[in-house]
């Protein structure tokens, strides 16, 4: 028996009857990082110098790697971004396909958005969210551009924007 049928799944009612949940596919762009001091911050600034303002972050240590890391960000965009990238050994990630879901945040609002994607059999390859006053933030990764299509309209057809 699998965890989720092992629970009863939770109600998805009203989660995206809100008035101001937008929904966005981002692309998400990665590289490696030297895991050491400054490693990081050299990318950062790298691109902060070609005008990137990033919505999303993150950045991990690679186990199977040592004294390597990647940074994932998003977005990435226009001419001289791209190029800035491309220099500094960012790429397109294609393995990972992502979504942007924000919300006034509710108590439970994850699970019910996580609901909605599991009752609809797909699988959630990563998830980052966070609060910051009322409203909250999740980027939701999944195993294909499909799956993250099909989270987008599942979405939608509950009530939320996409743009």
């Amino acid at each position: 028996m699998s965890l989720h049928s092992a629970h009863k799944p939770v109600s998805n009612d009203a989660i995206l009857h809100l008035p101001d949940t937008i929904i966005e596919r981002v692309d998400v762009w990665s590289a490696s990082i030297a895991d050491k001091t400054g490693g990081l911050s050299w990318l950062l600034k790298g691109m902060d110098e070609a005008g990137a303002d990033f919505n999303f972050i993150i950045a991990r240590r690679t186990p199977e790697n040592p004294g390597s890391g990647v940074v994932f960000v998003t977005p990435i965009r226009g001419d001289r971004e791209v190029k800035a990238a491309s220099t500094l050994g960012f790429s397109l990630t294609r393995s990972v396909a992502a979504v942007c879901f924000e919300a006034d945040n509710k108590p439970g609002a994850t699970a019910r958005m996580t609901g909605l994607i599991a009752d609809a059999g797909i699988n959630i390859r990563g998830l980052s969210v966070a609060v910051s006053g009322t409203r909250f933030v999740a980027y939701i990764g999944f195993d294909s551009t499909n799956d993250a299509e099909t989270a987008v309209s599942i979405f939608q057809d509950a009530g939320a924007e996409v743009i």
